[in-house]
């Protein structure tokens, strides 16, 4: 049922608030919601409430939609974004009315007498109308994932085929499906949301890894970096890398995902630091197995030539494709006299030689490198809408200071 003028009146008017106290209107949602029902830990990333990285991102969210009660159709693409994680993560119908009780608790005990009951109903029912706007998207994403072919709904047991080391830091898995079926296609870019029990654990842990391969019917390939010395994020990482082997299980969920390549005969640089190189690998690869003509700029940064993986890869791929070009530096490298074309981070200068007309700009890593690029491709006056990103954690805007060319 739509929600009446009066009712997104109030829920505007508490916009400012919101974005003032959202944050910890948050942090008690969750603190309350995981006392009450721990079970879904089994969901949500522990080590993203640690770092108060999920408060924040909800919290900005929530403010969004405030603001935006009226139009909530500006907020679509976020809306996608989030709700194709939630599919990968098993988030159900079922887990709204609980997600939306603990909300509006919060919201009272961070107010105060301020929340009155007029704010309190509006919320119910914005709420409400939120909620079903998740679940109708999510029902349909949960259709074609189950109906595509090779398909399935949930979760579901993969063994470990391979496990490949490829520079100090990461280990590619490969993962073929237990009961023998055939994988469904998905696109560069996309990634697979694994699901393990690690032992002595109370609860599963869930990850977004990038699918770091082009489609094909029997193995996906995640390619994961050992988090070992940035606990608590760490832990699944860590016992991927040291405990898990060949011929064990893992589950997975469908490939999902809406950072992928856009077709088109456009510029494009790909530009990754660190194990953000994981989706600009399956692009690369879906260019060169086309055999694209397209102006293709590879741009890598890494902090020495150890932690450098994918190296000889990207090189073969880059030779072979008539408009390719290789671009790598390092941080810190082991030979200062070394084959590598950048010293330390990534500068102006360095861009500034990739600076083509109508190139979209594709960018991976730690989010501080990607709000660095992105400050220079500004300077450079690369317009908002020419860059795309992918986050491996809650969302944000890396681009917020970038302008819109006309």
């Amino acid at each position: 049922m739509p929600l009446s003028t009066e009712t997104m009146n109030i829920i505007k008017s508490t916009a400012p608030v919101l974005e003032e106290h959202g944050a910890t209107i948050t942090t008690v949602f969750y603190k309350t919601m995981f006392e009450n029902h721990p079970e879904l830990l089994n969901i949500f990333n522990e080590a993203n409430q640690k770092q108060g990285k999920q408060q924040v991102a909800l919290a900005n969210m929530v403010y969004a939609a405030a603001k935006n009660i009226d139009q909530l159709e500006t907020l679509l693409g976020e809306v996608k974004l989030v709700a194709e994680k939630h599919r990968g993560l098993n988030v159900r119908p079922e887990h709204y009315p609980i997600v939306g009780k603990y909300l509006l608790i919060a919201i009272k005990e961070v107010l105060g007498d301020a929340a009155t009951d007029e704010i309190m109903q509006a919320w119910e029912e914005a709420y409400g109308v939120i909620a079903q706007v998740f679940i109708d998207i999510e029902t349909e994403m949960y259709k074609e994932a189950k109906e595509q072919e090779g398909g399935w709904d949930g979760f579901k047991d993969f063994v470990v085929a391979d496990k490949v080391k490829e520079s100090d830091v990461i280990t590619s898995f490969y993962l073929e499906a237990k009961d023998g079926s055939k994988l469904p296609a998905y696109e560069a870019g996309q990634y697979l949301t694994i699901r393990v029990t690690m032992p002595n654990a109370e609860y599963m842990q869930i990850r977004h890894y990038t699918l770091s391969a082009v489609s094909n019917e029997k193995q996906f390939r995640i390619s994961v970096k050992k988090e070992a010395d940035r606990e608590p994020y760490g832990v699944v990482s860590t016992y991927l890398h040291d405990q898990v082997q060949i011929g064990d299980t893992i589950e997975a969920s469908a490939p999902a995902g809406t950072f992928t390549l856009e077709e088109g005969e456009h510029p494009v640089a790909l530009i990754s630091g660190g194990v953000g190189i994981t989706p600009m690998l399956s692009m690369l690869e879906s260019l060169a197995a086309k055999e694209s003509t397209r102006d293709i700029t590879f741009l890598h940064a890494a902090q020495n030539e150890a932690v450098h993986a994918f190296h000889l890869n990207v090189g073969e791929w880059t030779r072979h494709l008539p408009n390719a070009h290789y671009v790598f530096g390092y941080d810190r490298p082991a030979n200062e006299d070394g084959d590598h074309h950048f010293t330390g981070f990534v500068s102006k200068e360095v861009l500034a030689n990739i600076i083509k007309p109508e190139t979209t700009y594709y960018i991976v890593g730690p989010v501080p490198f990607m709000e660095h690029v992105a400050s220079l491709l500004d300077e450079l006056n690369v317009s908002r809408d020419q860059v795309r990103y992918e986050l491996f954690g809650p969302a944000q805007d890396i681009t917020k200071d970038m302008a819109v060319q006309s």
